[in-house]
């Protein structure tokens, strides 16, 4: 089923010809943050004592179910779980879901989930983190609780243009000819963290797609130095809506839009020129990393769209977006 165009209207530029000197101007669109502190906090004095941030977040049944990075004071992630009836008041389980035995996780953890469900099965891309090298990975379930591994996807410094690690898989839940789609992150031989894409028909094995970063960083603007995918991508009637983390070159975390084609998961049509979303509150400008809102979940719900974001590598916070009537 395809997403609601109001989505895409939600998102696409605003367009009005003032005067010939003028031009066409540009109106960011705005989201509204459900809640000025944080929703979901460190706590104890294990597992997610040091951070709790950069949720995935799906629907099951009449719940909103986060996974989240927690951190301890080593700095090694685990996957806590939470569920709420509205969105907004989370109840976390004590014990994490998804926590690091492999040696591609060994000591670092595991890290920055993105959630889908396809069939009866869910999906979680993580990144695995040895203290050496990051690298994008899979798990599955039944029930959100109980995880299988299914490994490393894309090795670290391998690929097409990718000299580095790999991370953030976004992976489109609708097939388009005939294969699965996943944006992921790389980094280029200039140094710059950027979008690559890789295609699939099985979810596990996957061919990278372009030989060229399929969003790459933009000198000067809110998205020079990284690129990042957000939540998985939505396929809507007018194309494949993706919201990304971009930073620019002091490293300054704020969120962006891309839309490709619903055809061709290949082709840009349009790109943020400005950010639709930045840090404000104090615990997403102070934390462990400075100056982040970084947006990983997305939950549709009939009258808005609920947007989940880790804040300062620390927190999480959500927003809201509401179609225009």
């Amino acid at each position: 089923m395809h997403r609601p165009l109001a989505f895409v209207s939600l998102f696409l530029i605003s367009i009005s010809f003032q005067s010939f000197a003028q031009g066409i101007r540009e109106e960011r669109p705005q989201w509204k943050r459900v809640s000025t502190e944080p929703i979901v906090s460190p706590s104890g004095t294990s597992w997610e004592s040091a951070g709790t941030f950069n949720p995935g977040v799906i629907r099951q049944g009449k719940k909103i179910v986060m996974l989240y990075r927690a951190q301890d004071a080593n700095g090694t992630s685990s996957l806590g779980y939470a569920s709420s009836d509205d969105g907004i008041f989370f109840q976390r389980r004590p014990d994490p879901v998804l926590s690091p035995e492999m040696p591609y996780e060994e000591k670092g953890g595991v890290e920055d989930p993105r959630l889908v469900k396809i069939g009866k099965t869910f999906y979680v891309t993580y990144t695995g983190y040895n203290k050496k090298d990051a690298q994008l990975c899979l798990a599955t379930s039944r029930d959100l609780l109980h995880w299988k591994r299914k490994g490393i996807l894309l090795p670290a410094y391998q690929g097409n243009w990718n000299k580095r690690w790999t991370k953030s898989g976004a992976i489109l839940t609708k097939k388009i000819q005939g294969k699965y789609w996943m944006y992921w992150l790389g980094t280029s031989s200039d140094g710059i963290d950027e979008m690559g894409l890789s295609y699939s028909s099985d979810l596990i094995h996957w061919e990278e797609a372009t030989k060229t970063p399929v969003l790459a960083g933009r000198p000067g603007k809110f998205d020079a130095r990284v690129v990042e995918p957000g939540p998985p991508p939505l396929l809507t009637d007018k194309g494949i809506v993706l919201i990304y983390n971009g930073a620019d070159e002091h490293l300054f975390y704020r969120t962006g839009i891309a839309i490709f084609d619903r055809n061709d998961p290949r082709k840009l049509l349009w790109r943020s020129e400005q950010p639709v979303f930045a840090p404000e509150q104090v615990w997403e400008k102070v934390g462990q990393v400075p100056n982040v809102v970084f947006v990983e979940g997305l939950v549709e719900e009939p009258n808005r769209f609920l947007l989940y974001y880790g804040g300062a590598d620390k927190y999480v916070g959500v927003a809201e977006a509401a179609p225009p009537f």
